[in-house]
């Protein structure tokens, strides 16, 4: 063939890209914070993962197979669309569970399960890619809308929020659960600096 063939070959082969607009939902946090994050498709949320993490989470999957052959698994499929979604945000971790309304846990992930060490765990980020994980996971059970319960004082609290609604399951309401003593314990003596 000749160079003008070829060319004519793979221009006719690639076909005009069409660009989707992914519909974009608002979510009120406070009365005084709004934001606007762009609601993706199921198959796309695992694919923008970090390369390392995206291995580690194949790797662990791989294990859970083998380790299924051993265990019995229930039969049939349980299939939710409504649930409760605890964000536990500590100084050190970030934990999200998504459970039915009865609180049966349908998907949990932690900063340790997605690869962050040390104080990796406890940043935003980490919070909206165990976030991602998690709600991909429920996402099996047909799960599409939740209420938010945040426990804790951490910095991944409000990412891992956003990042709920962000990877399309609905919130319906946002309560902080944030256990607060009335002058119980006494507390620790104040760090000599």
């Amino acid at each position: 063939m000749s160079e003008d063939q070829k060319t004519t070959d793979v221009e006719s082969s690639t076909a005009p890209v069409v660009e989707e607009k992914t519909p974009k939902a608002e979510i009120a946090l406070d009365d005084s914070l709004e934001a606007t994050v762009e609601v993706k498709p199921e198959g796309e949320i695992l694919e923008e993962l970090p390369e390392e993490i995206k291995k580690k989470l194949e790797k662990q999957k791989a294990n859970r197979q083998t380790m299924k052959g051993k265990k019995k698994k229930k039969t049939g499929d349980k299939r939710v669309t409504s649930g409760k979604a605890f964000v536990n945000s500590t100084y050190n971790n970030t934990i999200i569970t998504l459970t039915d309304n009865a609180g049966n846990v349908l998907s949990w992930s932690n900063a340790g399960l997605a690869g962050f060490k040390g104080p990796k765990k406890s940043t935003p980020y980490a919070a909206q890619i165990i976030t991602r994980i998690a709600v991909e996971k429920a996402k099996e059970y047909g799960l599409s809308e939740v209420k938010v319960f945040v426990k804790g004082v951490g910095t991944g609290r409000e990412s891992a929020v956003r990042a709920l609604n962000a990877n399309g399951l609905n919130i319906t309401y946002i309560k902080d659960i944030t256990p607060l003593p009335h002058n119980g314990c006494r507390s620790r003596k104040p760090r000599r600096v």
